[in-house]
């Protein structure tokens, strides 16, 4: 069985580093990808920094089309999923997330924030689905037509494919994680323009899904 974890970052130089240097150490990742979407900080000489393989895009795709081009790149069995602003990840976060899927209960798992903060817990309670932390096999994700368009609703989209078909999904909980806010990356005022636009690419995909043509 091959693992994979793929790290989608776009202007993440600031925490990209504490994520890899807790992925470097564990064991059983076969392959560490960071797709660098398109950033226009330092977030690819980042990444350069540790024994990863890196894809750079020269334009921003979006999360989703950060993610097909890392998934594009490996026929991994399965493949975890972790965001680029993550604060406080440990390797027992990541033995937690692989772990229900390794074992076979679980075809996904779904990390929540547990204790990290309350703004970002809190915002997990009540949407759990738009989490970025996850483990999924491979053939869940080959279930997923258009990932590359559907940008902040990749989520969205393969939580539909699970629930649909009724396959099994642990939920585990990251006690002390948290990630950095869009408000405290771009201001209040952008960083919420930035929220608002992330969750209209939500609704935007699952219009689509509803009302396929």
């Amino acid at each position: 069985m091959k693992i994979i974890a793929i790290i989608p970052a776009f202007n993440e130089a600031k925490t990209l580093g504490g994520v890899l240097s807790v992925l470097v150490s564990v064991p059983v990742i076969d392959e560490i990808i960071v797709v660098n979407d398109g950033s226009t900080d330092t977030t690819e000489e980042v990444a350069k920094q540790y024994n990863v393989r890196l894809v750079s895009l020269t334009e921003n795709r979006g999360k989703g089309g950060a993610i097909k081009a890392g998934l594009d790149r490996s026929r991994a069995d399965v493949i975890l999923f972790l965001d680029a602003d993550l604060i406080g990840l440990r390797t027992e976060h990541v033995g937690q997330l692989l772990n229900p899927v390794i074992d076979g209960s679980a075809v996904m798992s779904i990390g929540l924030f547990e204790n990290g903060r309350v703004a970002t817990d809190l915002a997990q309670m009540v949407a759990p689905y738009l989490s970025g932390q996850r483990a999924v096999r491979r053939e869940v994700l080959e279930m997923v037509n258009d990932m590359d368009i559907s940008r902040f609703g990749v989520e969205v989209a393969i939580t539909q494919i699970v629930e649909g078909k009724k396959l099994p999904v642990k939920e585990v909980y990251l006690r002390d994680l948290t990630h950095v806010t869009k408000e405290e990356k771009l201001g209040v005022i952008k960083g919420f323009a930035a929220r608002m636009k992330m969750y209209w690419e939500i609704v935007r995909y699952y219009a689509k899904i509803d009302n396929p043509r």
